[in-house]
């Protein structure tokens, strides 16, 4: 089977460009009609909140997170969804090891799962690894139930990171602020 991976590519590549075309396939735009890109009219109302984030990553190891996340939501009676960007730092305090990432996830409606991916890099001062995570979470108010599974680029050290893993956040919104769309006015 290694001999069809060509070998200029570095160890990791082919897997991290399987997990690149799981993750636009499974995009909502991925499935627009003969492929198109469709532009969707911008909710009359959509409200953008952020704050901080605190969790607790549990797998072979326990892990304390810091971040933020950045919501939009649009406001609607009926499927009002909700994306979100996350940037955060993860440490380990029984190995020694911090991990930055970064994220994003998707909301359908009010009651639904989550879904996204993030961007790992993990450290133990001395080597790193960089990794993709797909996840599924559920969220009610203020806390985030997320369970992820990392494919890491290679098998090099630190070892002492969860590869499957499940993650409790509660954000503490700080900001928040609404959007009205302008709408066109007819002659």
């Amino acid at each position: 089977m290694k001999k069809l991976i060509p070998t200029i590519l570095p160890a990791g590549l082919p897997l991290f460009l399987v997990a690149f075309a799981c993750f636009f396939l499974a995009s909502p735009g991925a499935y627009c009609q003969n492929f198109e890109l469709v532009k969707k009219k911008e909710p009359l109302l959509s409200k953008t909140k952020g704050g901080p984030y605190l969790g607790i990553q549990r797998g072979k190891y326990n892990s304390l997170e810091l971040g933020y996340e950045v919501q939009k939501k649009a406001v609607k009676l009926i499927k009002p969804r909700t994306i979100a960007a996350n940037v955060g730092i993860d440490y380990n305090l029984t190995q020694n090891i911090v991990g930055f990432s970064a994220g994003v996830w998707y909301k359908h409606s009010r009651i639904d799962f989550t879904y996204g991916g993030g961007i790992n890099v993990k450290t133990d001062f001395d080597h790193y690894k960089i990794g993709v995570t797909p996840l599924i979470g559920y969220k009610i108010s203020l806390a985030h139930l997320q369970l992820g599974y990392t494919f890491y680029s290679a098998k090099s050290l630190p070892q002492e990171t969860n590869t499957l893993f499940i993650s409790l956040r509660a954000v503490l919104i700080n900001k928040r602020s609404f959007h009205w769309r302008k709408r066109k006015k007819r002659d």
